[in-house]
Protein backbone atom coordinates (compact mmCIF):
# COMPACT_ATOMS: atom_id res chain seq x y z
CA UNK A 1 0.00 0.00 0.00
CA UNK A 2 1.39 3.49 -0.87
CA UNK A 3 1.96 5.96 2.04
CA UNK A 4 -0.94 7.88 3.12
CA UNK A 5 -1.14 11.68 4.18
CA UNK A 6 -3.45 11.82 6.80
CA UNK A 7 -4.14 15.77 8.30
CA UNK A 8 -5.31 15.32 11.70
CA UNK A 9 -6.63 18.91 13.45
CA UNK A 10 -6.35 19.33 17.29
CA UNK A 11 -2.80 19.38 17.90
CA UNK A 12 -2.81 21.64 20.75
CA UNK A 13 -1.96 19.68 23.03
CA UNK A 14 -2.03 21.97 26.44
CA UNK A 15 -4.21 22.14 29.58
CA UNK A 16 -7.10 22.03 27.50
CA UNK A 17 -5.71 19.34 25.10
CA UNK A 18 -7.24 18.51 21.63
CA UNK A 19 -7.61 15.22 20.15
CA UNK A 20 -4.96 15.19 17.56
CA UNK A 21 -2.11 13.71 19.16
CA UNK A 22 -4.04 10.89 20.66
CA UNK A 23 -5.31 10.33 16.87
CA UNK A 24 -2.14 10.23 15.44
CA UNK A 25 0.00 8.17 18.12
CA UNK A 26 -3.14 5.78 17.23
CA UNK A 27 -2.78 5.86 13.50
CA UNK A 28 1.31 5.40 13.92
CA UNK A 29 0.06 2.31 15.69
CA UNK A 30 -1.71 0.36 13.15
CA UNK A 31 1.44 -1.75 11.36
CA UNK A 32 -0.63 -2.46 8.52
CA UNK A 33 -0.81 1.00 7.45
CA UNK A 34 2.19 3.03 6.01
CA UNK A 35 0.50 6.67 6.92
CA UNK A 36 2.60 10.23 7.13
CA UNK A 37 0.82 12.43 9.52
CA UNK A 38 -0.05 16.34 8.56
CA UNK A 39 -0.61 18.31 11.35
CA UNK A 40 -3.36 20.76 10.83
CA UNK A 41 -2.39 23.70 13.38
CA UNK A 42 -4.26 26.91 13.98
CA UNK A 43 -1.19 28.53 16.08
CA UNK A 44 2.71 28.42 15.59
CA UNK A 45 2.67 27.59 19.85
CA UNK A 46 0.36 24.81 19.13
CA UNK A 47 2.78 21.80 21.02
CA UNK A 48 2.21 18.95 18.14
CA UNK A 49 4.02 21.58 15.67
CA UNK A 50 7.03 20.46 17.33
CA UNK A 51 6.30 16.98 18.10
CA UNK A 52 8.21 15.45 15.08
CA UNK A 53 8.24 11.50 16.65
CA UNK A 54 4.53 12.18 16.24
CA UNK A 55 3.57 14.56 13.30
CA UNK A 56 5.74 14.64 10.19
CA UNK A 57 4.84 17.84 8.62
CA UNK A 58 2.31 20.97 10.04
CA UNK A 59 0.79 23.76 8.68
CA UNK A 60 -0.93 26.59 9.71
CA UNK A 61 -4.40 26.87 8.29
CA UNK A 62 -6.88 29.88 8.34
CA UNK A 63 -9.78 30.06 11.36
CA UNK A 64 -13.08 28.44 9.69
CA UNK A 65 -14.56 31.45 10.65
CA UNK A 66 -13.35 33.23 7.90
CA UNK A 67 -15.29 31.36 5.14
CA UNK A 68 -14.96 27.80 3.18
CA UNK A 69 -13.18 29.25 0.24
CA UNK A 70 -9.52 29.96 1.95
CA UNK A 71 -10.15 26.83 4.02
CA UNK A 72 -10.52 24.72 0.88
CA UNK A 73 -7.52 26.71 -0.59
CA UNK A 74 -5.50 25.67 1.89
CA UNK A 75 -6.00 22.49 1.81
CA UNK A 76 -5.64 21.95 -1.78
CA UNK A 77 -2.30 23.55 -1.44
CA UNK A 78 -1.09 20.93 0.96
CA UNK A 79 -2.36 18.02 -0.93
CA UNK A 80 -0.10 19.73 -3.97
CA UNK A 81 2.97 20.42 -2.35
CA UNK A 82 3.37 18.18 0.36
CA UNK A 83 0.22 15.27 -0.14
CA UNK A 84 -2.88 14.69 1.83
CA UNK A 85 -5.21 11.80 1.17
CA UNK A 86 -7.15 11.91 4.19
CA UNK A 87 -8.07 14.47 6.85
CA UNK A 88 -9.64 13.71 10.49
CA UNK A 89 -10.86 16.74 11.96
CA UNK A 90 -11.15 16.68 15.70
CA UNK A 91 -12.57 20.41 16.70
CA UNK A 92 -16.44 21.22 17.32
CA UNK A 93 -15.66 24.52 15.26
CA UNK A 94 -14.43 23.17 11.80
CA UNK A 95 -16.96 19.74 11.63
CA UNK A 96 -19.80 22.14 10.34
CA UNK A 97 -16.86 23.80 7.07
CA UNK A 98 -16.03 19.95 6.99
CA UNK A 99 -18.90 18.33 6.37
CA UNK A 100 -20.14 21.30 3.79
CA UNK A 101 -16.84 20.95 1.94
CA UNK A 102 -16.85 17.02 1.91
CA UNK A 103 -18.00 16.25 -2.03
CA UNK A 104 -15.26 19.54 -2.95
CA UNK A 105 -12.50 17.35 -0.87
CA UNK A 106 -13.39 13.89 -2.52
CA UNK A 107 -13.19 15.43 -5.95
CA UNK A 108 -9.97 16.60 -5.25
CA UNK A 109 -8.85 13.41 -3.89
CA UNK A 110 -8.89 14.45 -0.09
CA UNK A 111 -11.60 11.80 1.97
CA UNK A 112 -12.99 12.51 4.94
CA UNK A 113 -15.55 10.17 7.23
CA UNK A 114 -18.18 12.42 9.27
CA UNK A 115 -21.24 12.82 10.18
CA UNK A 116 -23.96 14.55 7.93
CA UNK A 117 -25.34 18.08 8.72
CA UNK A 118 -28.54 16.40 10.80
CA UNK A 119 -26.75 13.72 12.36
CA UNK A 120 -24.17 16.88 13.32
CA UNK A 121 -27.30 18.77 15.01
CA UNK A 122 -27.87 16.38 17.10
CA UNK A 123 -24.44 17.19 19.31
CA UNK A 124 -27.06 20.61 20.28
CA UNK A 125 -28.36 20.31 24.06
CA UNK A 126 -31.68 21.33 23.04
CA UNK A 127 -31.95 17.62 20.90
CA UNK A 128 -30.42 14.97 23.80
CA UNK A 129 -33.78 14.43 24.89
CA UNK A 130 -34.45 12.85 21.60
CA UNK A 131 -31.12 11.33 21.27
CA UNK A 132 -31.99 9.92 25.26
CA UNK A 133 -35.48 8.52 24.57
CA UNK A 134 -34.05 6.67 21.24
CA UNK A 135 -31.25 5.12 22.87
CA UNK A 136 -33.18 3.89 26.25
CA UNK A 137 -31.31 5.92 29.24
CA UNK A 138 -32.66 9.25 30.64
CA UNK A 139 -31.89 12.98 30.58
CA UNK A 140 -31.97 15.10 33.72
CA UNK A 141 -35.09 17.26 33.85
CA UNK A 142 -34.19 20.07 30.77
CA UNK A 143 -35.58 23.12 29.69
CA UNK A 144 -34.40 24.62 26.75
CA UNK A 145 -35.46 28.43 27.16
CA UNK A 146 -35.22 32.15 25.39
CA UNK A 147 -36.22 34.45 27.70
CA UNK A 148 -35.40 35.67 31.21
CA UNK A 149 -39.24 34.46 31.82
CA UNK A 150 -38.44 31.30 30.88
CA UNK A 151 -35.54 31.23 32.27
CA UNK A 152 -37.28 32.48 35.52
CA UNK A 153 -39.40 29.50 35.47
CA UNK A 154 -37.01 26.41 34.49
CA UNK A 155 -35.44 27.68 37.87
CA UNK A 156 -38.09 27.31 39.64
CA UNK A 157 -39.87 23.76 38.03
CA UNK A 158 -36.24 22.18 38.35
CA UNK A 159 -35.23 23.73 41.64
CA UNK A 160 -31.74 25.09 42.59
CA UNK A 161 -28.90 24.33 41.84
CA UNK A 162 -29.37 24.05 38.39
CA UNK A 163 -26.69 23.76 35.57
CA UNK A 164 -27.22 26.83 32.66
CA UNK A 165 -25.57 25.72 29.61
CA UNK A 166 -25.14 27.06 25.45
CA UNK A 167 -26.77 25.22 23.27
CA UNK A 168 -23.84 23.65 21.71
CA UNK A 169 -20.95 24.92 24.37
CA UNK A 170 -20.31 25.64 28.13
CA UNK A 171 -21.69 25.15 30.89
CA UNK A 172 -21.97 26.76 34.59
CA UNK A 173 -23.54 25.40 37.88
CA UNK A 174 -25.55 28.07 39.53
CA UNK A 175 -27.23 27.60 43.37
CA UNK A 176 -29.36 31.20 42.82
CA UNK A 177 -31.51 32.84 40.22
CA UNK A 178 -29.04 35.39 40.13
CA UNK A 179 -26.27 33.18 39.43
CA UNK A 180 -28.04 31.73 36.82
CA UNK A 181 -29.16 35.20 35.14
CA UNK A 182 -25.74 35.78 35.63
CA UNK A 183 -25.05 32.60 33.18
CA UNK A 184 -27.94 33.32 30.74
CA UNK A 185 -26.51 36.68 29.87
CA UNK A 186 -23.15 35.83 29.33
CA UNK A 187 -24.28 32.38 27.03
CA UNK A 188 -26.42 34.49 24.78
CA UNK A 189 -23.52 37.14 24.34
CA UNK A 190 -21.14 34.24 23.40
CA UNK A 191 -23.20 31.77 21.50
CA UNK A 192 -26.73 33.41 21.31
CA UNK A 193 -30.23 31.42 21.79
CA UNK A 194 -31.43 29.07 23.22
CA UNK A 195 -29.65 28.51 26.66
CA UNK A 196 -30.32 24.92 28.49
CA UNK A 197 -31.41 24.52 32.18
CA UNK A 198 -31.03 21.14 33.37
CA UNK A 199 -31.07 19.74 36.91
CA UNK A 200 -27.67 18.70 38.22
CA UNK A 201 -27.71 14.97 38.71
CA UNK A 202 -24.61 13.17 41.32
CA UNK A 203 -22.57 10.02 40.38
CA UNK A 204 -19.61 8.70 38.64
CA UNK A 205 -18.78 10.59 35.38
CA UNK A 206 -18.82 7.91 32.69
CA UNK A 207 -17.71 8.46 29.38
CA UNK A 208 -17.99 6.24 26.21
CA UNK A 209 -15.70 6.61 22.71
CA UNK A 210 -17.32 4.39 19.81
CA UNK A 211 -17.18 4.10 16.27
CA UNK A 212 -20.13 4.27 13.64
CA UNK A 213 -20.12 2.77 9.62
CA UNK A 214 -22.76 5.17 8.85
CA UNK A 215 -25.17 2.39 8.19
CA UNK A 216 -26.47 1.74 11.85
CA UNK A 217 -23.19 -0.90 12.77
CA UNK A 218 -20.61 0.08 15.26
CA UNK A 219 -17.02 -0.36 14.55
CA UNK A 220 -15.89 -0.31 18.31
CA UNK A 221 -16.01 1.58 20.95
CA UNK A 222 -14.52 2.22 24.81
CA UNK A 223 -15.80 3.24 28.34
CA UNK A 224 -14.43 4.73 31.03
CA UNK A 225 -14.56 6.45 34.36
CA UNK A 226 -13.04 9.52 34.75
CA UNK A 227 -11.18 9.18 38.48
CA UNK A 228 -9.45 13.09 38.38
CA UNK A 229 -10.09 16.10 35.93
CA UNK A 230 -8.52 19.28 35.87
CA UNK A 231 -9.97 22.65 36.52
CA UNK A 232 -10.94 23.03 32.69
CA UNK A 233 -12.65 19.49 33.23
CA UNK A 234 -10.41 17.01 31.01
CA UNK A 235 -9.78 14.07 32.23
CA UNK A 236 -6.80 13.38 33.81
CA UNK A 237 -7.09 9.77 35.72
CA UNK A 238 -9.63 7.28 34.29
CA UNK A 239 -10.01 3.73 34.15
CA UNK A 240 -12.14 1.39 31.77
CA UNK A 241 -15.27 0.26 32.92
CA UNK A 242 -18.16 -1.85 31.51
CA UNK A 243 -21.24 -0.42 32.34
CA UNK A 244 -23.56 -2.74 29.92
CA UNK A 245 -26.46 -0.16 30.17
CA UNK A 246 -23.84 2.48 28.60
CA UNK A 247 -22.34 1.09 26.43
CA UNK A 248 -25.76 -0.68 24.74
CA UNK A 249 -27.14 3.01 24.89
CA UNK A 250 -24.06 3.60 22.49
CA UNK A 251 -24.82 0.45 20.21
CA UNK A 252 -28.24 2.07 19.91
CA UNK A 253 -27.32 5.14 19.17
CA UNK A 254 -25.05 4.20 16.68
CA UNK A 255 -27.99 2.12 14.48
CA UNK A 256 -30.67 4.19 15.35
CA UNK A 257 -28.83 7.26 13.96
CA UNK A 258 -26.83 5.51 12.07
CA UNK A 259 -24.02 7.49 12.65
CA UNK A 260 -20.73 8.18 10.67
CA UNK A 261 -17.22 8.70 11.79
CA UNK A 262 -16.81 9.01 15.59
CA UNK A 263 -18.51 10.32 18.80
CA UNK A 264 -18.52 10.47 22.74
CA UNK A 265 -21.11 10.09 25.14
CA UNK A 266 -20.61 11.79 28.31
CA UNK A 267 -22.61 9.90 30.87
CA UNK A 268 -23.36 10.39 34.66
CA UNK A 269 -24.17 7.29 36.24
CA UNK A 270 -25.87 6.14 40.00
CA UNK A 271 -26.59 2.58 40.29
CA UNK A 272 -28.94 1.45 37.47
CA UNK A 273 -29.28 5.14 36.57
CA UNK A 274 -27.72 6.22 33.97
CA UNK A 275 -28.23 9.76 32.28
CA UNK A 276 -26.83 11.45 29.12
CA UNK A 277 -25.24 15.15 29.91
CA UNK A 278 -23.07 15.41 26.14
CA UNK A 279 -22.73 14.10 22.72
CA UNK A 280 -19.69 15.02 21.15
CA UNK A 281 -19.28 14.15 17.22
CA UNK A 282 -15.54 13.48 17.06
CA UNK A 283 -12.63 12.01 19.24
CA UNK A 284 -12.49 13.24 22.92
CA UNK A 285 -9.07 13.90 23.96
CA UNK A 286 -8.93 11.05 25.59
CA UNK A 287 -9.22 9.03 22.64
CA UNK A 288 -5.63 6.73 22.69
CA UNK A 289 -6.84 5.05 25.96
CA UNK A 290 -8.89 3.25 23.41
CA UNK A 291 -6.23 2.54 21.26
CA UNK A 292 -3.89 1.61 24.68
CA UNK A 293 -6.19 -0.86 25.56
CA UNK A 294 -6.66 -2.51 22.34
CA UNK A 295 -9.63 -0.58 20.46
CA UNK A 296 -8.07 1.40 17.67
CA UNK A 297 -10.70 3.41 16.60
CA UNK A 298 -8.77 5.98 14.06
CA UNK A 299 -7.31 3.45 12.35
CA UNK A 300 -10.27 1.54 11.70
CA UNK A 301 -12.02 4.54 10.88
CA UNK A 302 -9.40 5.25 8.14
CA UNK A 303 -9.52 1.60 7.00
CA UNK A 304 -13.48 1.29 6.95
CA UNK A 305 -13.61 5.09 4.58
CA UNK A 306 -10.88 3.25 2.21
CA UNK A 307 -12.17 0.08 2.06
CA UNK A 308 -9.14 -1.41 3.55
CA UNK A 309 -9.44 -4.67 5.92
CA UNK A 310 -10.77 -3.71 8.97
CA UNK A 311 -10.39 -6.45 11.89
CA UNK A 312 -13.05 -7.98 13.86
CA UNK A 313 -14.22 -5.52 17.01
CA UNK A 314 -11.72 -6.17 19.52
CA UNK A 315 -13.08 -6.36 23.48
CA UNK A 316 -10.94 -4.40 26.20
CA UNK A 317 -10.26 -5.19 29.72
CA UNK A 318 -12.30 -3.09 32.46
CA UNK A 319 -9.66 -1.59 35.03
CA UNK A 320 -6.81 -0.33 33.29
CA UNK A 321 -5.60 2.92 34.10
CA UNK A 322 -4.98 6.46 31.96
CA UNK A 323 -2.78 8.40 33.46
CA UNK A 324 -2.06 11.70 31.75
CA UNK A 325 0.73 13.98 31.99
CA UNK A 326 2.86 17.05 31.31
CA UNK A 327 6.44 16.55 29.85
CA UNK A 328 8.67 19.50 28.37
CA UNK A 329 10.71 19.79 24.88
CA UNK A 330 13.27 21.78 24.32
CA UNK A 331 14.01 22.04 20.14
CA UNK A 332 15.12 24.96 17.81
CA UNK A 333 13.64 28.19 17.31
CA UNK A 334 13.84 27.76 13.76
CA UNK A 335 10.54 25.22 13.91
CA UNK A 336 8.48 27.83 15.40
CA UNK A 337 9.88 30.53 12.75
CA UNK A 338 8.81 28.64 9.89
CA UNK A 339 5.68 28.40 10.97
CA UNK A 340 5.12 31.95 11.94
CA UNK A 341 6.89 33.29 8.39
CA UNK A 342 6.48 30.72 6.49
CA UNK A 343 2.56 29.00 7.43
CA UNK A 344 4.46 25.41 8.00
CA UNK A 345 6.90 23.44 9.54
CA UNK A 346 9.65 21.87 9.30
Amino acid sequence: MDKLFIGVSGINAVDNPGPGIGVARSLREDSGLDVSIVGLAYDAMEPGIFMDWVVDKSFIMPYPSGGGEAFIQRLLYIKESHGLDFVIPNLDVELPLYIQCARTLEDAGIRTFLPDMEQFKLRGKDRLIEIAKKIGIALPRTKVVNSLDELSRAVTEIGLPVMVKGSFYKAHRAYTTQEATAHYHALVAEWGYPVIVQQVVTGDELNVVGLGDGDGRSLGSVGIKKMSITALGKIWTGVTVKNERMLDAAERFVREFKWRGPFELECIVSGDQVWLVEVNPRFPAWSYFATGVGVNLPARLVRHSLGLPVPPARDYEAGKLFVRYTDELVTDMATFQKAVTRGEAP
